[in-house]
């Protein structure tokens, strides 16, 4: 079986309490008193406490930024092109430091023996691209399969697990890299429309990185067996969350109908994934949901019947980081594993992940503790 072996996880340098993130969107947008008090209303609401940007301009006032123009309105507003030059500066560090997180927690896996690297980020891309660049800063082996898993929002972590468990399926030497590294930052979004002001009140910046081997780690170090993975599809919400690239970023479509799509779905979707399982639901304590926000965590807990405490992991990550597209669930099972205690073997972990489609993504995970 393939196993989750270790995960690393890295944040930029600037961390910025909601508060400053809320009164920076503030003055961009030119909102008056009301609309600024209904925005700072929304930014409490969200469960977040601080996010963590490349850019330090989220913390400044107009006349100190050095990503946005000092001007009112900050015209000219920054192009794809601007962003996707920072996107390209900044993704390879903070992709090494997971990578060196997740490789600290395996020290008898050498860089030279890892067989595939599996680079996942729906918040830029470029040719060559990061994958290459990985493989000459850490000093890969040349022939590693090299595999791009680009723009599919926020399950995209788990699509990439697929893939490394299917090749350490197919192969019981094959030793699997996987990197998330998602900049949403880059794309503010200089509008008034709800859409816009939700993404801006979510969305972080970070990176995670994971080791999927043929066996767990030697103890006393947790593992997560990739034990079973079902997909849901909700084509209601096709248009309720998209993610397009336009002239001035990337646009993010999340409608407040999202939540419910998630709980009129989310027990067939959990059902999909246990009928060929011996596991029922009822039988899970540990749970590792992908917080998109607040409300769709409230979501699943109402529609699978569950205790706010079971969710613990992902309000942390949610409170401490926002949302970081697909490298989110990966942090919040960092915090599953960080846990775990050798009372826990054997225990099963149930995840989902969720984006553009809507797709819903579930995961049933066996802890080697």
């Amino acid at each position: 079986m393939p196993y989750l072996a270790a995960i690393g996880t890295a944040v930029p340098a600037h961390c910025i309490a909601q508060a400053e993130i809320a009164a920076f969107m503030a003055e961009a947008l030119a909102f008056g008193a009301d609309d600024t008090r209904r925005l700072r209303a929304l930014y409490r609401a969200s469960g977040i406490a601080q996010r963590y940007s490349v850019l330090a301009d989220y913390g400044r006032a107009n006349g100190d930024y050095t990503f946005f123009p000092n001007t009112p309105g900050l015209e000219p507003f920054p192009s794809v092109g601007q962003r996707m030059a920072a996107y390209r500066r900044e993704a390879l560090p903070l992709a090494q430091a997971a990578i060196a997180d997740a490789l600290r927690q395996a020290p008898d896996i050498e860089v030279s023996s890892i067989t595939h690297l599996i680079t996942v980020s729906c918040t830029g891309m470029y040719a060559p691209g990061l994958d290459l660049e990985l493989v000459q800063v850490l000093g890969l082996r040349a022939n590693v399969q090299r595999t791009c898993v680009n723009f599919m929002g926020c399950y995209a972590a788990v699509n990439a697990l697929k893939l490394a468990a299917a090749a350490v399926r197919a192969d019981a030497t094959a030793r699997v890299l996987v990197v998330s590294v998602e900049l949403c930052t880059l794309h503010f979004q200089k509008s008034a429309e709800d859409d816009h002001l939700v993404s801006n009140a979510l969305f972080g910046d970070g990176a995670a990185a994971c080791l999927v081997l043929a066996a767990p780690l030697p103890a006393p170090a947790p593992s997560l067996e990739l034990t079973a993975f079902h997909c849901g599809i909700e084509p209601d919400g096709r248009k309720d969350m998209a993610w397009h690239i336009n002239d001035f970023g990337f646009e993010m479509t999340l409608s407040s109908y999202v939540p419910t799509l998630i709980e009129r779905g989310i027990a067939a979707l959990t059902d999909g994934l246990l009928a060929s399982l011996p596991v029922r639901l009822a039988a899970i304590r540990h749970f590792a949901i992908h917080p998109g926000g607040r409300k769709i965590l409230e979501s699943i807990e109402k529609a699978l019947h569950l205790p706010a405490q079971a969710n613990a992991p992902a309000y942390k990550v949610l409170r401490e980081y926002g949302n970081m597209s697909s490298a989110t669930v990966l942090f919040v099972l960092r915090e599953v594993l960080a846990q775990a205690t050798p009372a826990d073997d054997g225990a099963p972990v149930l995840s989902f992940a969720f984006g553009p489609g809507l797709t819903m993504e579930a995961m049933l995970l066996t802890m080697s503790a």
